[in-house]
């Protein structure tokens, strides 16, 4: 189970390299591999880890290079990681390794605030010794196993970058820990202030001034879009303003594909889909859903070169409550692998009929309030 396999792609970007890693089949063996070889320090910040085979994996990946003296830091989300106990962690905090649980939701913790249980760390974020990083839609749970290897298959997206960008994905973890009220982490020197060319890593940051430097950049790149905008993306609810900007897009002549899940695991949000993407399907837009396993991915290519890849959901969530994480690179190489990527998806997936059958009158109903509160869900 996850053993290491070659995964070619890498692609130079200014001082770094970057590569798409696809579905756990993919990316569980490449983050192990950084893990395993891990010299100075290994930051994870991940919503969701599982008291599974994958989680325990990972945990034991990281007591073992703890208790090599590798500095190990671990932030799991209370919500995403509800069935986790804290008695999980225990073997790594043994080994002299730091664990945070963010928003815990149980009363009686130390770091409990009620009014802020709607505010999650969605981010899934991987940097070992400040060099290698990867950011995606990918948790750490059985879910994404490979089905041939006893999991749920979900499709998902990962990015890996290697270089000097790895540190800014490094600073964001850091800043969590900061927020909670604990010391950051020293053991990397800080990120250079100078800009990355050609790659972005990008962070909201949900506080009293919140950063919503992801939606915008999405919504420009939208806008600024000449020729094609193809999206992936499980829980597609987005506000009047992206969805204006997506009609713009096609009305002006740009080729518009979207990819939503045929079969999702928050049967809630799928049905507040259903009226989005048919209003969108009845405007012209090419939309398609997927169908060979759960569709977990949020990945998007403009123009065939500009990709974004990361945890950020199209909806209300990512956009008001969560943090996330995005990375953005322009290159056209790489643009081209991520296009092929997603036109292999879509022989999975079937194109929405401009017909749609309308489904019974009670979960019509049930699909149009959900529709109404989908900034709630």
């Amino acid at each position: 189970m996850l053993e290491p396999e070659r995964v070619d792609g890498l692609h130079t970007i200014g001082a770094n390299r970057v590569r798409l890693l696809r579905d756990g089949k993919e990316a569980f063996p490449a983050m192990l591999d950084a893990i395993n070889h891990a010299q100075r320090e290994v930051m994870l910040e991940m919503y969701w880890v599982g008291n599974d085979a994958v989680g325990i994996r990972f945990r034991d990946a990281l007591v073992a290079r703890a208790r090599q003296g590798v500095e190990v830091y671990v932030t799991y989300d209370g919500v995403g990681s509800l069935g986790l106990f804290r008695a999980f962690w225990a073997p790594l905090i043994r080994a002299g390794g730091r664990v945070l649980e963010n928003g815990p939701v149980a009363p009686w913790r130390r770091r409990f605030r009620l009014l802020r249980l709607p505010f999650r760390d969605h981010r899934k974020i991987l940097v070992v010794d400040g060099e290698r990083g990867f950011c995606g839609g990918l948790n750490l749970a059985i879910q994404w196993l490979p089905l041939e290897q006893g999991g749920g298959g979900w499709r998902d997206d990962v990015i890996e970058l290697r270089g000097p960008a790895a540190l800014e994905l490094r600073a964001i973890a850091c800043e969590v820990w900061w927020r909670n009220g604990s010391a950051q982490p020293a053991t990397i020197p800080a990120p250079p202030l100078e800009p990355t060319p050609r790659l972005w890593v990008l962070a909201n940051r949900i506080a009293k001034r919140p950063n919503r430097r992801i939606r915008r950049t999405y919504l420009l790149a939208i806008r600024r879009a000449h020729s094609s905008i193809d999206i992936t993306n499980p829980y597609f609810l987005p506000g009047p303003l992206f969805l204006h900007a997506l009609r713009a897009a096609h009305d002006r002549g740009v080729r518009v594909r979207l990819l939503v899940p045929g079969i999702s695991d928050v049967w809630l949000v799928d049905l507040a889909m259903r009226e989005v993407v048919d209003k969108l399907a009845r405007y012209g837009i090419a939309v398609y859903s997927y169908g060979r396993s759960v569709l977990h991915a949020k990945t998007a290519v403009l123009d065939q070169r500009v990709v974004v890849c990361g945890s950020h959901n199209l909806d209300a969530f990512s956009w008001r409550f969560d943090l996330e994480a995005n990375v953005v690179v322009d290159d056209l190489g790489f643009a081209s692998e991520v296009t092929r990527s997603f036109e292999h998806d879509l022989r999975d997936a079937s194109r929405l009929d401009t017909n749609v059958r309308r489904a019974p009158l009670l979960w019509g109903l049930v699909a149009w309030l959900a529709t109404r509160f989908r900034t709630y869900l």
